[in-house]
């Protein structure tokens, strides 16, 4: 893994098959807390904190960001894996691990057996169809991405006043344990750091590579679940499923839909998850 260090929790049971669980911003693997428990009784879960989150590595970058493109997660990803033995293996992903998911599926197709995203588009469709709304409610998207140190230096000044604004707009209350550990993560500047480049990466050399894909007809091979809040942005600005049929090479094997709740789905809604990721996962066993 090209000296990461990753982070985070493993469930193994060997004669169980392996589900790997990627959270997304600006929270850790603890975003399963509440799905886990019941999704180790089918599969052998993987867990780990991204590159740059939680207790991961927090790597220098550089001038073009590829050290947190989503090419770069994905093979710390595909590593671990290989590392635990599983040379093929299905994925739940939320948010940033979502898209780190999708690259995941398109640079690995022979490792990714199915995979279940969590309230997301593709990036690319995202920053190509933004709308004053989106801008508005993502407003974080276009913060990160400005030059280093004015984004890191507001957010170190009051790193907690930012979890809040980024993270409360959920409906329900987290578990005050996990909202312990999203403080104690964010409170860390390399951690900020680190969020920063995710983001910076994204408005760049992860389109580059998305742009590329679409140029070079590299699609998602396998089959494709996609879950959103109702009443989160995604609802409202995009539609997810249309956007990922272009993406993969069986359309048809692209199913989903809205669930009543907003974005954080494992910690708002997450029998709603457990009930769907089984039918899904277990479908072709």
């Amino acid at each position: 893994m090209s000296g990461i260090v990753m982070q985070g929790r493993v469930t193994a049971q060997k004669q169980l098959p392996p589900l790997l669980l990627l959270h997304g911003h600006p929270q850790t693997h603890v975003i399963w807390h509440r799905v886990a428990p019941q999704l180790a009784q089918h599969f052998s879960l993987v867990m780990p904190d991204l590159r740059g989150y939680g207790d991961s590595s927090k790597p220098p970058s550089d001038a073009h960001h590829a050290t947190y493109s989503k090419r770069a997660m994905a093979h710390d990803l595909r590593a671990l894996m290989a590392q635990l033995g599983y040379e093929r293996f299905q994925v739940l992903a939320h948010d940033r691990g979502a898209r780190v998911a999708h690259r995941l599926a398109v640079d690995y197709p022979e490792a990714v057996e199915r995979m279940l995203l969590l309230d997301i588009a593709p990036t690319l469709a995202m920053y190509e169809q933004t709308s004053q709304a989106f801008a508005t409610a993502y407003w974080h998207w276009f913060f990160l991405i400005q030059a280093a140190p004015f984004p890191e230096n507001l957010i170190n000044a009051n790193p907690l006043a930012y979890l809040r604004k980024t993270m409360r707009a959920a409906v329900g209350e987290f578990d005050p344990h996990a909202w312990a550990e999203y403080e104690r993560c964010i409170q860390n500047p390399e951690t900020v750091r680190a969020i920063c480049e995710d983001y910076r990466a994204a408005a760049s050399i992860d389109l580059e590579h998305a742009r590329a894909d679409i140029a070079r007809q590299r699609w998602i091979e396998c089959p494709l679940h996609v879950l959103w809040g109702k009443q989160g942005v995604i609802q409202q600005c995009f539609d997810p499923l249309a956007e990922w049929r272009k993406l993969c090479r069986q359309p048809t094997q692209v199913t989903g839909g809205a669930i009543d709740c907003g974005h954080y789905i494992p910690e708002e809604s997450p029998q709603r998850l457990v009930d769907a990721a089984l039918q899904f996962f277990t479908h072709s066993r």
